[in-house]
């Protein structure tokens, strides 16, 4: 454990002088003068301790390297789900207020089309793209967009110069192709039209691959600052890798979740990200014994978690190619970059269902351990591994910290390296980065706290102590104020009652305080009900289980896309009920005349 701690340490070292290296060389360097360039990479579903920096198994250079020259936070938090997040750190405004307060695909049906759950960005809503671009940056996006595909809908609507976007939740990392039965086609778009990949395609390559296109193509603009958006896959189901990265961690998982969770934990007390005498909370009660599943589950599941290394592992590769890029075109010293992931890890399980299994078998996805993580594999390392690589408490989807507190890095010209360990939020981005551009924070009104007092010693804390956090998502929910953190996680995970943890020193969520603390619960109670009430939260219908509601929306999908279909089969059966009437009605009557 201590000689692969050190190789860690090593390795990290070494990226950060090779970075440095290369970015204080003689190469046409921009003034410190000239306002920023702007890299913000956002991975998907990484959990808090996936990442090298954060203790993770993932070889992971390049992140390391930002890690060692930058700011790296042990307390900032997202949402439970992907697009509230993404709307929230390209606008700094409450998930609600957006329009995306939570994820297309779990909306229930009496929601739609209600303020905030429009699931578009609604009039009024301004992204930090198009705040830059008015103040004189040129503008790119590449990756994931999941903000809509309507017409209005796109990057190319909000700011952004040139974009490559899926607008999906997801999709496979090989080639255009769909990863769940909600979605008929992988829906690719650039500047707001539909577009095709190419042949050879890999996701995290051909996101970096077309950044770099864009910005080699924009010579006449070479002299404004740039705000790049990349937006990765990893490690969104399903999780694909090339066998030269995933094949790094052949072994490394056979011992099982249980042994991964608790050194996960260990290694994020030795870094110094969680405290040292934390405790870690009991699995979850419809979480699976590792010794209880099948050797053939067991292998299947430890060669899932190598490919879920071996994915961040190409991440980083292809943000170092992206790096490199800039180093050689002198624009690399000047850069503030940004890595986070949009929320907790991914727990979803889609094989348990039968009609995700049909599915699968027509489409001709596959879950073998000899090519898991090849065109064609379907792979996901479910709610334990995924428990296992967050912190605390559950993960995506739930406001547990699993599902909330994820990894942010933030390195560039005048922000000091260190760990910070003040409560950051994933709205406080936009105002952070308008900020240090120069860039004006006009109407409207956001939500989120710039970071700069903090990142430049001024300050010990983003927010005032006292200043209440909330967040809520699909009946998700959680606020923060000063030490303490009141939850509550509805069914089938929970019961929705609501949970008290001083979160500082039980990041684990071991010790609900909320019996003995009546007078502190109901006072947070009240500042949430009054941020709920300020940003238009709306009650969810009784009975209401995300995952059910995935499937009965998929359902409705696959009705409107072939209904005709449908209508066919029923038609005929129509025509054969009224054949077998006729034929009983015609012997009967013969019968009788005989």
């Amino acid at each position: 454990g201590r000689m692969r701690q050190f190789g860690v340490w090593a390795r990290r070292a070494l990226a950060s002088f090779a970075f440095s290296a290369v970015a204080v060389a003689p190469v046409a360097a921009q003034e410190s003068t000239q306002r920023p360039n702007i890299v913000v990479i956002v991975a998907d579903d990484v959990g808090f301790t996936d990442l090298g920096p954060y203790g993770g198994e993932a070889h992971t250079p390049n992140i390391d390297a930002l890690a060692q020259r930058g700011a790296q936070f042990s307390r900032y938090y997202s949402s439970p789900l992907c697009s509230p997040s993404r709307a929230m750190l390209l606008t700094g405004m409450d998930n609600h207020r957006t329009g995306h307060s939570t994820i297309i695909e779990v909306l229930p049906p009496g929601m739609r089309g209600r303020r905030g759950y429009t699931m578009h960005l609604e009039p009024g809503v301004v992204t930090l793209a198009e705040r830059l671009r008015r103040g004189g940056y040129r503008t790119y996006a590449t990756g994931k967009w999941h903000l809509g595909h309507g017409e209005g809908d796109l990057p190319n609507a909000h700011g952004f110069d040139q974009s490559f976007v899926l607008d999906a939740s997801g999709a496979d990392n090989w080639e255009e192709r769909p990863y769940l039965p909600y979605y008929a086609t992988a829906d690719w778009f650039e500047n707001g039209q539909r577009a095709h990949l190419p042949e050879n395609f890999y996701s995290s390559e051909f996101i970096v691959d077309r950044m770099i296109q864009y910005m080699d193509a924009d010579t006449g603009r070479a002299n404004q600052p740039f705000f790049a958006y990349v937006a990765f896959q990893a490690v969104h189901i399903p999780v694909q890798a090339p066998a030269e990265y995933r094949d790094h961690y052949r072994g490394i998982y056979d011992g099982g979740w249980e042994q991964l969770r608790a050194q996960r934990w260990r290694r994020a007390q030795e870094l110094g990200l969680l405290p040292a005498s934390a405790q870690i909370d009991a699995p979850h009660p419809s979480f699976r014994p590792w010794s209880a599943i099948s050797g053939d589950e067991q292998a299947l599941y430890a060669r899932s978690m190598e490919v879920h290394a071996g994915m961040i592992e190409a991440m980083d590769h292809h943000i170092g190619r992206f790096i490199q890029y800039l180093q050689s075109r002198g624009l690399a010293e000047n850069t503030i970059f940004i890595v986070t992931s949009d929320n907790g890890p991914e727990p979803s399980n889609p094989i348990a269902d039968a009609d995700f299994r049909r599915w699968m078998r027509l489409t001709g996805y596959t879950r073998r351990v000899e090519d898991l993580g090849e065109r064609g594999s379907f792979v996901m390392i479910g709610p334990e591994n995924a428990n296992a690589t967050g912190t605390g408490s559950l993960f995506k989807f739930t406001a547990g910290e699993g599902g909330l507190h994820v990894p942010f890095i933030i390195a560039g010209p005048g922000i000091a390296p260190g760990r910070v360990d003040a409560r950051a939020f994933v709205t406080d981005v936009t105002p952070t980065l308008l900020e240090r551009a120069g860039v004006p924070l006009d109407a409207p009104a956001i939500d989120g706290v710039s970071m700069n007092p903090l990142l430049s010693g001024q300050a010990a804390f983003v927010r005032d102590q006292n200043t209440p956090l909330g967040v809520e998502v699909s009946g998700h929910s959680a606020l923060y104020r000063g030490d303490y953190k009141l939850v509550r996680t509805p069914p089938p995970l929970g019961d929705s009652s609501w949970r008290l943890y001083n979160i500082t020193q039980d990041p684990g969520e071991t010790t609900d305080l909320a019996a003995e603390q009546a007078d502190l619960v109901a006072s947070m109670l009240a500042d949430y009900q009054a941020y709920a009430e300020r940003n238009g939260v709306l009650d969810l219908p009784p009975g209401y289980d995300p995952q059910a509601q995935v499937a009965h929306n998929t359902r409705m999908k696959t009705y409107q896309r072939y209904w005709w279909i449908f209508a066919g089969i029923g038609l005929v059966g129509l025509l054969l009920l009224g054949g077998v009437i006729w034929l009983v009605r015609f012997l009967f009557f013969r019968k009788r005349t005989a």
